[in-house]
């Protein structure tokens, strides 16, 4: 298990010496997160496992950029998975995926029981929240983030317009980010 402290370091091993036993470690240690994460989108094995080595070879080219002041090795992995997994929908012809995208909302941290305690809270308070929200608006929002269907396959499922299925995730969306900013201040 990788720290941290340990991963930004291996990480800037590689932009400053391009350090190939360094890559093999981050390697190692992150492409069965990321796969496991991409495949928890709903996205099947194989094509998890290119997602993942896609976006440990973008680590490899781009890790002169990583600022560890900025965002943790995960965090920064994670996400530059998260993009290669939407530029992948889209070559597939698929619509883009929502910026609201909740699986960076649960993205998989480091092991740390304030980063444990954190993301339960916030499970328990999204949960609590998406309860407050109309029977349709739940469907959708459920469809959309939790089983990874497209606004279309949405549509097409419900049998509705295309136009109401999106209008009801952003109304959804639109209460649940105004519930969370009124307990924020």
């Amino acid at each position: 298990m990788l720290s941290p402290d340990e991963a930004a370091d291996l990480i800037e091993a590689i932009a400053a010496r391009q350090d190939r036993a360094a890559f093999a470690n981050l390697f190692r240690h992150y492409a069965p997160r990321v796969k496991a994460f991409i495949m928890r989108g709903g996205t099947d094995a194989e094509t998890a496992q290119e997602v993942a080595q896609e976006a440990l070879i973008m680590v490899w080219r781009k890790a002169a950029s990583f600022d560890r002041g900025r965002a943790s090795v995960a965090t920064w992995i994670y996400t530059i998975a998260r993009n290669k997994r939407i530029d992948l929908a889209r070559r597939a012809g698929r619509p883009a995926i929502e910026t609201e995208d909740w699986l960076t909302v649960f993205a998989p941290e480091e092991a740390d029981a304030d980063k444990s305690v954190l993301a339960g809270q916030t499970y328990t308070r999204v949960k609590e929240l998406l309860g407050g929200l109309s029977a349709d608006q739940l469907v959708v929002i459920q469809k959309a983030f939790f089983e990874d269907k497209t606004h279309t396959a949405i549509a097409e499922e419900l049998k509705l317009p295309l136009g109401t299925v999106k209008s009801r995730i952003r109304l959804a969306l639109g209460r649940l980010r105004e519930a969370l900013e009124k307990e924020e201040s």
